[in-house]
């Protein structure tokens, strides 16, 4: 039986590196699929995927056990993920076109036009509508572990959610998607 994510970190404090590996096998794809739904770029969600799994290594002992340890590493990936959405603006215009660019891997989205206008709706979310929408429709998080993850009140969530499902809604039905 694999051990739970509690024990797992644990074992890590202690010094176990198999431990870590362990920890990292179970989410590194989860928290991919993070940071790629919140960039739309693989080389980027690679290099946000490393550095996650790097800083939560190095903050480990700042980890707070009353917590799970998903909601952590989840906020971290999306920190970061926001991280470099900001220093892409400080650094060059957002060009819509590159909005949509470079969605192949079968394994994260498809190539069909519903995959890419979906896509494409949900880049064009603030980071904190879409944030919520990949936290409780691409990783199935409750609304209080999504509250965690974010550090805001369920009440919060649902309101974001609320409001982000409205937009992708009406982002889909100016597209011909989705009929109201």
């Amino acid at each position: 039986m694999t051990p739970d994510d509690e024990t797992l970190v644990r074992q890590c404090l202690d010094g176990d590196l198999a431990a870590f590996e362990t920890l990292v096998e179970r989410y590194e794809k989860k928290l991919f699929n993070v940071a790629f739904r919140m960039l739309n770029d693989l080389d980027a969600a690679r290099d946000v995927t490393q550095t996650v799994l790097l800083k939560s290594y190095g903050k480990l002992k700042s980890f707070d056990a009353r917590y799970k340890f998903y909601s952590w590493i989840y906020r971290i990936a999306i920190n970061e993920s926001i991280n470099v959405l900001n220093e892409r603006r400080r650094m060059e215009a957002v060009d819509e076109r590159l909005l949509t660019a470079g969605m192949e891997p079968i394994e994260f989205t498809t190539s069909s036009e519903l995959s890419e206008a979906i896509q494409e709706a949900l880049m064009n979310l603030k980071e904190e509508l879409r944030s919520v929408i990949i936290l409780r429709h691409y990783l199935d998080c409750s609304y209080r572990a999504i509250g965690r993850v974010l550090d805001i009140p369920e009440k919060t969530v649902k309101s974001r959610l609320f409001s982000a499902r409205q937009q992708l809604k009406d982002a889909l039905s100016i597209h011909g998607i989705l009929k109201t």
